[in-house]
């Protein structure tokens, strides 16, 4: 398979259980729940995606026909090689592309491998942490994981409707935008009546990285 990725970057972990750890993020093109474009954002089935995940041409993106060639270009992002490298493939929807060579690849090449998908598809074996966010009005397929991740609120896909799935950690992330203040208030509320879960922040943001 190739691989189309949108961007390669290193950064910290700015959400969820791995907040603040150095990764390699990288970011593959194309998802399943809205194109990309503006026009097609009230016709999306999330309509509240702030990524840009379209093509090939972001920093350090590109297309790589190989397995073990995306490999060798994620690596030159890892600061220290006595620490093995921990990467993060996102999107878009990186299920749609990620594949058993792929992780192999990873593996092989001593990588920690951390996936954040919507969880409308089945994800292959071998990742090593797995993070579902799961939309409203999407199927749910992926129903376990390490980590279950929430954007809130979602009026119709409530915290109690996925309390009861297989995951070991359960995150309420506010949704972004004009209302993010009441929104944040709204998850920290809920996370404080349900201790379940935990409040998760976008840290790069309020950082002001990537």
């Amino acid at each position: 398979m190739a691989y189309r990725i949108k961007e390669v970057f290193y950064s910290l972990q700015g959400e969820g259980f791995h907040s603040g750890r150095p990764a390699i993020f990288c970011r593959f093109s194309h998802c399943n729940l809205w194109t990309g474009l503006e026009q097609d954002r009230s016709r999306a089935i999330c309509q509240f995606c702030d990524t840009d995940f379209i093509g090939t041409d972001g920093q350090h993106g590109g297309l790589f026909k190989r397995a073990d060639q995306l490999v060798t270009h994620l690596l030159r992002f890892w600061p220290d090689p006595h620490i093995p490298p921990f990467v993060v493939l996102t999107g878009g929807e990186p299920l749609l592309q990620v594949d058993a060579q792929l992780i192999d690849a990873l593996h092989a090449a001593h990588v920690e491998i951390a996936v954040e998908t919507n969880g409308t598809l089945a994800a292959p074996a071998g990742i090593d942490w797995l993070c579902v966010s799961p939309k409203a009005g999407a199927p749910l397929i992926q129903t376990q994981g390490d980590e279950l991740k929430l954007v809130y609120p979602q009026p119709q896909l409530q915290p109690h409707q996925v309390a009861h799935l297989a995951f070991t950690h359960f995150y309420l992330q506010p949704m972004d935008g004009p209302h993010l203040e009441q929104n944040t208030r709204a998850a920290l509320d809920y996370c404080l009546q349900h201790p379940q879960w935990k409040l998760s922040v976008q840290l790069h943001k309020w950082l002001g990285i990537d």
